[in-house]
């Protein structure tokens, strides 16, 4: 068998490996290219760097590509592509291009959480399990039939990438499994139930704001009466509590980071990142926190350095 693998992060180096090790090709690995975005400058050096995929491709001697048109322009003799977190969306004349397809690891039970930030969407819904769903590719966004799904708890202490991590782990784990089968046509993928589709945006750095407000009213236990909107899960919001913005703040952990606005004194207020936090007796608490500029501290110390400090609406 021989396959195109499409991804870029690290989390997904285990698919690979994975496909890499137990996967036979006619010669050696399975792996005849992949498909991962194109080197980028990083820091403020602007340091030209390239992603977790490409660099174990290069170090292999794999073929490397930076977009999947051009696996159609040379031609490459492939059977099936998986993807796991490649970034971007993938031209039907590409998915066509192999003979049994592109198969998706998708890291939510679809068709929950379709999008860029699956594992984040479970996490700051609250939601008790998430998953990993196989599909076949199709030319709408997490839309194609399932070849697999299986469920995985939500850990009370997970992070976005504790969860995502184990995810990618086992899903590694059960798409090797069901390969063999698939293309031999013992398979049969089944539709999803599309009118129950949510949807997830890629997060970016504003999404990790929390109202300073919801933050003064949480850390003392007062109820509030109005539901937050989570910008990066489309229709959704959250009922205000210690419990709910924990979940948001675990969901942030990786990035962007929860943050907000916190006023030091009359007319100064900077950005705060939550760093940890739990909920406790209603009550949310603040374990560390980093002040813009600053390096990570208890919320006990940061409150000893600034003792008038408060969260407050700007």
């Amino acid at each position: 068998m021989k396959i195109v693998f499409f991804g870029t992060p690290e989390y997904v180096l285990p698919v690979l490996e994975q496909i890499h090790k137990k996967i036979k090709g006619k010669i050696g690995s399975p792996i005849v290219g992949v498909v991962t975005q194109s080197p980028k400058p990083v820091g403020r050096e602007k340091k030209i760097t390239f992603s977790p995929v490409d660099a174990w491709a290069h170090k292999r001697k794999v073929p490397i590509y930076y977009k999947s048109s051009d696996l159609t322009k040379d031609k490459v003799d492939a059977d099936l592509g998986v993807l796991a977190a490649y970034g971007e969306i993938i031209p039907g004349t590409v998915i066509k291009s192999f003979k049994y397809g592109i198969l998706n690891l998708h890291p939510s039970l679809l068709p929950l959480f379709r999008g860029a930030s699956p594992v984040q969407g479970a996490i700051a819904s609250g939601a008790d399990q998430t998953g990993v769903t196989i599909i076949r590719l199709d030319e709408k966004l997490d839309h194609g039939p399932i070849l697999s799904q299986f469920k995985e708890d939500v850990l009370p202490e997970d992070t976005t990438d504790s969860l995502r991590t184990r995810l990618f782990a086992r899903g590694a784990d059960v798409l090797v499994e069901l390969l063999e089968p698939y293309t031999k046509g013992k398979i049969t993928p089944r539709g999803q139930d599309h009118k129950k589709a949510t949807s997830t945006t890629l997060v970016k750095k504003a999404h990790g704001f929390i109202p300073p407000q919801y933050l003064a009213s949480t850390l003392e236990g007062k109820s509030v009466k109005e539901d937050w909107q989570i910008s990066f899960i489309k229709d959704f919001s959250l009922t205000l509590s210690a419990e709910s913005i924990h979940n948001f703040i675990r969901s942030m952990s990786s990035w962007p980071g929860a943050w907000s606005h916190i006023r030091l004194s009359e007319g100064q207020s900077k950005r705060l990142k939550i760093l940890k936090a739990h909920p406790e007796d209603g009550k949310l608490i603040l374990d560390e926190v980093q002040l813009e500029g600053k390096n990570p501290v208890s919320w006990e110390e940061f409150k000893t350095g600034y003792p008038n400090a408060t969260f407050a609406e700007e």
